[in-house]
């Protein structure tokens, strides 16, 4: 089972549900998988200490283009749609930044000028936190797209051995956000009860739907104004799975990067608890 975990909105505790499930299955005796996909700013690592064992680039072709061959006929620049060369008076401009890696330029010049060459822009880290297989995507400072590192972190899903995968999805439901998500079996959203909450809440809704991810939820820092979102869930017919209440206790113990579930044995069986609603729900898990 590929199990997602995504917010629609930054510091839902996102991450803090996506490590305690995780940490809970493997008490059980489960076998996992963990993926961070939040490349630009992977922190599930704070919490679980992996050892980690392999180091992967990811690269995206880019333009190199053979200046003595080139006519500056501007072929290029005109199929571009992203402004990544430009062409001058007896030269050919790059600009690696705005690549998309799409290798257009290479099929459309006439002079054959132009070679697909490589550009880092992140790696793939691989390891274990104790008995769980942990894998992250780390973009490289500067770098604006996540995407391709996040496809390259998950090409290997379809050789694991593991019964569950955990993804920790990026927040939002931007490209990043579709790409870590898709193919998913299913959707665990974790929210707060606040207007924000909510309304980002519905948004990532609405992209699951789209992605045919069956879903439930999961309200963070529950108190007193649960209202807000289980309004919302009934309307839209989708299950809350697990409340957290507000807590200092917990807040306390994730500043610290100790997640609850190990301290707190209760929330091992609450958690563990989210995953069996999920099976029972999941025509995957049969």
């Amino acid at each position: 089972m590929k199990l997602a975990v995504l917010s629609g909105k930054g510091g839902t505790g996102k991450t803090t549900v996506a490590v305690n499930l995780a940490l809970s299955l493997a008490e059980k005796g489960e076998k996992v998988l963990f993926l961070d996909t939040d490349v630009e700013e992977p922190n599930a690592g704070l919490y679980m200490k992996p050892v980690l064992e392999e180091s992967l680039p990811v690269t995206i072709a880019q333009p190199e283009i053979d200046q003595g061959n080139c006519d500056y006929c501007g072929e290029c620049a005109n199929f571009c749609q992203f402004n990544a060369l430009a062409v001058a008076e007896g030269v050919v401009l790059t600009f690696p930044e705005l690549c998309h890696g799409c290798g257009g330029c290479v099929l459309v010049c006439p002079k054959e000028a132009i070679q697909e060459g490589k550009r880092e822009i992140g790696v793939i880290e691989k390891g274990w936190a104790d008995s769980i297989k942990f894998w992250q995507g780390r973009l490289n400072i500067g770098e604006p797209f996540a995407v391709p590192v996040t496809r390259y972190l998950k090409n290997g899903l379809a050789d694991v051995q593991e019964d569950i995968v955990i993804i920790d999805a990026p927040a939002g439901v931007s490209c990043p956000v579709i790409e870590a998500v898709r193919d998913s079996d299913f959707a665990l959203l974790v929210t707060e009860p606040t207007p924000f909450g909510r309304h980002d809440l519905e948004l990532a809704l609405k992209m699951v739907d789209h992605l045919g991810i069956p879903s439930g939820v999961v309200i963070n820092r529950a108190g007193k104004n649960n209202d807000l979102i289980s309004e919302l869930c009934q309307e839209r017919n989708v299950p809350i799975l697990l409340e957290i209440e507000f807590s200092k206790l917990l807040a306390s113990l994730g500043s610290i990067g100790i997640p609850f579930s190990r301290v707190l044995p209760q929330w091992q069986e609450r958690f563990w608890g989210i995953y069996q609603s999920i099976k029972e729900g999941c025509p995957c898990a049969s």
